[in-house]
């Protein structure tokens, strides 16, 4: 803050707010192109995971290549070259709906994450230290409203599109003989053409507006403390215990996150909710999040510690966790409803069981932006490179989404939410302990 004036302050978190709405849209639309891909490509539930699998494994190969690009150019021309390289990954979903392939859909994920982990890697330290540390939650947790508004109307736009005659397209497929089958799917991939190529355009244009917007520069010596001794003692990243469980712990958080946000859909499917309903599953686990950004901003510091609303979510995690997998998927309520795209509402069909996955996004609100500024904390000179790490921990978006698809397909779809016990189990441990060691034992 004593590096820049209010004004550039301000303009500092609404550029970065902007580009956290960025990461909601692109992100949540794979909750979407999971069970569309399923349906174009004919997948099964593990096959159809690879869609998560590409996108979040994108940043824990390229997190530590970010740092280095970041450390050549800063936090402002790699947001600009991130921008860019996520435009391209966009523009690759053209030859793969006009191919109908799977792998170059793969391809073209794997390339808009990789956008994703360089504008991760400078605008999650960005945000956090460019203000007061004990405030750092709250400045985060607008952010995390600026991004899970974005993926609440993502998946309504994008299933508009795509997917808006879903039940009857499945339907219609039933009684297709090989050749018209051939012809209807090869017609649903071309569907995600313009929308994509739409989003290739706004990337591009906000590249361009990055590199010439009077962002503020914040270099290393404005992210670390000259008197922090207990940095200056370390030669390698490995030595912050805080750092390396934080990241462990970002694993399992992204992981259990994108199982609720990317498999409910698929999920209410597979205990027969129809389409129609299924596909605004999504946008209420995104809701759901967005009431727990709020709830942040309104209770942290004034009210709860970072660390104590970190350890709450994870106890929540578990209750509504067990709840999903414990309910009979029978047992169900009609929802009312706004469709964004028709301003109509709708009434949906609304399992309690797919309800309290659905909760599980008030369960994670917290947790990213509680996570941050504990596992970043006095890591001096090495905070370009602990930041990087961090964005490494996403890999758990990649990997235990995948474990799920595997369960679902091995037992069913709802026993499959065991996983995220465990995960939620360190999530409070790390609230407790883990973010206070500072040496290996």
């Amino acid at each position: 803050m004593a590096q820049t004036g209010r004004g550039n302050y301000i303009l500092s978190i609404t550029i970065i707010g902007i580009f956290f709405f960025l990461f909601g849209f692109v992100t949540w639309l794979n909750g979407v192109l999971i069970p569309y891909l399923k349906i174009a490509c004919e997948l099964t539930n593990f096959q159809a995971l690879f869609v998560a699998f590409a996108f979040y494994i994108s940043y824990t190969v390229m997190a530590l290549p970010s740092s280095w690009v970041l450390k050549k150019t800063g936090f402002k021309k790699g947001m600009t070259v991130g921008l860019w390289v996520m435009a391209l990954g966009t523009l690759l979903f053209v030859p793969a709906a006009l191919l109908r392939t799977y792998s170059v859909f793969l391809i073209g994920l794997f390339v808009l994450g990789t956008g994703l982990a360089l504008l991760q890697t400078a605008s999650n330290p960005y945000i956090t230290i460019i203000g007061p540390r004990e405030t750092a939650a709250r400045r985060i947790s607008i952010m995390g409203i600026c991004n899970k508004l974005a993926g609440a109307i993502a998946p309504l736009i994008l299933v508009y599109y795509i997917l808006n005659d879903g039940d009857a397209f499945i339907q219609n497929l039933k009684n297709l003989d090989d050749a018209a089958r051939i012809l209807a799917l090869n017609g649903l991939a071309k569907r995600v053409i313009v929308p994509y190529l739409i989003m290739t355009a706004i990337l591009f244009i906000l590249g361009l507006f990055i590199r010439y917007a009077p962002l503020p520069e914040i270099e290393a010596e404005t992210e670390t403390e000259a008197d922090n001794l207990y940095a200056a003692t370390k030669t390698s990243i490995f030595q912050f215990p805080h750092l390396i469980l934080g990241v462990l712990t970002l694993f399992f958080y992204v992981g259990v996150e994108v199982i609720a946000g990317d498999t409910i859909i698929r999920y209410g499917l597979s205990i027969g909710v129809p389409l129609s309903s299924a596909k605004y599953f999504t946008s209420l686990v995104l809701i759901a999040m967005i009431i727990g950004y709020v709830s942040g901003i309104l209770l942290i510091p004034r009210l709860i510690s970072q660390k104590t609303a970190l350890a709450f979510c994870g106890i929540l995690g578990i209750i509504f966790t067990v709840l999903a997998v414990s309910i009979p998927v029978n047992l169900q309520a009609s929802l009312p409803f706004l469709d964004l795209m028709s301003l109509q509402k709708v009434q949906l069909v609304l399992p309690y069981s797919v309800l309290f996955i659905a909760l599980l996004g008030f369960a994670n609100a917290l947790v990213w932006p509680a996570i941050w500024p504990l596992a970043i904390h006095d890591l001096g000179k090495f905070i370009k490179t602990g930041s990087a790490l961090l964005i490494m921990g996403i890999a758990g978006g990649a990997i235990l989404p995948l474990i799920w698809g595997y369960l679902s397909d091995v037992w069913s779809s709802q026993q499959a939410y065991w996983l995220a016990v465990p995960s939620y189990l360190f999530i409070i441990y790390y609230a407790y302990s883990g973010h206070k060691i500072r040496a290996w034992k």
